[in-house]
């Protein structure tokens, strides 16, 4: 689905939209939507960047609004990380604020005529935003949460990652390929000799990150390339149809805080 109308081509991390830009893409559907990508400011090893959660959904966000006339906003940058703690640089806000925060932010997009809201999560750290959309949902509001496990389990066959989802946790396969194809200025070398697996992490949120691997990664990043990024983004946003039509269809109330 083609629909970005007058969106700026050349727009990285932050939206490049003016008021009119909106106003005119909002004058041309029958409901708008609008998408807020959440990211963490956590570490990703020693080859990754503490932003690397913000800038994936930053980039599934992007590819998103170019293919569906949606409202794309700027990042949430720090949210829940404290599972990372141990490793410098992280910063977290707690679960309370990350929630008291995405419901203002629906608030106000409900009082300027937005009627859905898409939240695109970068980081599985934030089980938060699951009860933000479900609460909504409760309420009448239109609202989701993407990517599911499903979009990413679909998008991980497509691109051919080898490593499973379960593996697959932190600085691994799919996050080096979504930067490397998206970002790869901030890829430094490493990765090709970082892979470090444990998949049995039944007491994670007890001891934290630091309890089963000391170099913060949990994947198999010499597994990414820029190709495999490409198509897992490509797949995205497909998935992403069936989440817009869902929010699109009826004459349901628009989201409020």
């Amino acid at each position: 689905m083609s629909g970005s109308g007058a969106r700026t081509a050349a727009y990285g991390v932050v939206p490049a939209d003016t008021t009119e830009d909106v106003r005119m893409r909002g004058a041309g559907v029958s409901a708008q939507v609008a998408v807020l990508p959440v990211g963490s400011f956590e570490q990703h090893g020693p080859f990754l960047p503490l932003a690397t959660d913000t800038l994936v959904a930053c980039a599934v966000a992007r590819e998103i609004a170019e293919a569906y006339p949606v409202h794309l906003l700027p990042p949430l940058t720090v949210s829940c990380s404290h599972e990372h703690a141990a490793w410098p640089g992280t910063v977290s806000i707690s679960a309370v604020t990350l929630h008291a925060v995405v419901r203002d932010i629906a608030a106000s997009l409900g009082r300027s005529g937005v009627d859905a809201l898409v939240v695109v999560n970068g980081h599985g750290g934030n089980y938060v935003l699951g009860n933000v959309v479900q609460e909504a949902s409760a309420r009448g509001e239109k609202a989701a949460l993407f990517p599911a496990a499903e979009d990413w389990e679909t998008a991980r066959e497509r691109a051919g990652v080898l490593t499973s989802l379960l593996t697959d946790m932190h600085a691994g396969e799919i996050e080096t390929s979504i930067l490397l194809h998206a970002h790869p200025e901030f890829v430094r070398p490493g990765y090709e000799s970082a892979d470090f697996t444990a998949d049995d992490r039944r007491h994670l949120l007890t001891v934290g990150m630091s309890a089963y691997t000391e170099s913060g990664v949990i994947g198999r990043p010499s597994l990414g390339s820029a190709e495999k990024g490409k198509e897992l983004l490509a797949s995205l946003v497909e998935s992403f149809g069936a989440t817009y039509a869902l929010l699109t269809s009826g004459d349901g109330e628009g989201v409020r805080g």
